[in-house]
């Protein structure tokens, strides 16, 4: 039997062995160099996987993703089963590595007020001539995640639907909300329903861990803030 014959498909490795699969079960830094340029060439030549092949790529570069950085699409397609297709997936790749380096963090803002959370949601939900719900999402820090809608109303009300709520602050991992809608007539007064779901909402983030800070109202350019008036 041959050295091929002996060597085993990747497809026939244990789930957890190969590459997209590993990534899926355990996450992108579990995978090696090789590994993560075998998920980019997808498959190898008639005698090694494309994890072999990458190891052999790497090897020929002392193991350095920055000599591999250097090389050209022609050096990569020296390599049997790198073709051009395969090699400019892996200067794609790795030119983006280069240029992540270079890029600045996007600095989320702040809330620190119920004057900051006013700003952010003011654009949203003003000139508006019917009702609508929002959500501020934000991180363990305050820092805004995400600003969303949750539901459109007429008039005199519209419906927040707790279960949707929590599923968008979960999807985008918040730890900390901001609750908003508006008043068309411009009453900020609270109703006994804005009081009773906010109190809803508050038992309901508690059990999942993600705390309601404050609830919002917003009208005629003015806001009320449960949070200020003790109600929070």
């Amino acid at each position: 039997m041959t050295d091929l014959q002996k060597r085993p498909s990747i497809r026939y490795w244990a789930e957890e062995d190969r590459p997209r699969e590993k990534m899926v079960l355990k996450g992108k830094a579990s995978l090696s160099d090789a590994e993560l340029i075998a998920i980019l060439i997808g498959s190898g030549n008639r005698e090694d996987s494309a994890v072999e092949l990458s190891r052999s790529i790497l090897r020929e570069n002392n193991n350095n993703l920055i000599e591999l950085s250097r090389q050209s699409i022609k050096d990569l397609m020296k390599f049997k089963g790198i073709g051009e297709a395969k090699a400019l997936s892996i200067v794609a790749a790795l030119e983006l590595g280069k240029r992540r380096r270079n890029a600045e963090a996007i600095e989320r803002p702040t809330v620190q007020s119920s004057k900051d959370a006013f700003e952010k949601l003011y654009s949203s939900v003003s000139d508006l001539h019917y009702e609508q719900f929002w959500i501020l999402l934000l991180d363990q820090a305050n820092k805004v995640i995400k600003i969303v809608q949750v539901s459109d109303g007429g008039v005199t009300g519209t419906v927040a639907d707790p279960k949707k709520i929590f599923k968008m602050a979960l999807l985008n991992n918040a730890c900390n909300m901001i609750l908003c809608h508006n008043h068309p007539s411009g009453q900020l007064k609270p109703s006994e329903a804005d009081i009773k779901l906010t109190k809803k909402m508050m038992q309901s983030g508690e059990l999942i861990d993600i705390r309601v800070i404050d609830h919002l109202i917003i009208g005629d350019d003015k806001y009320f803030s449960f949070a200020d008036e003790g109600l929070i």
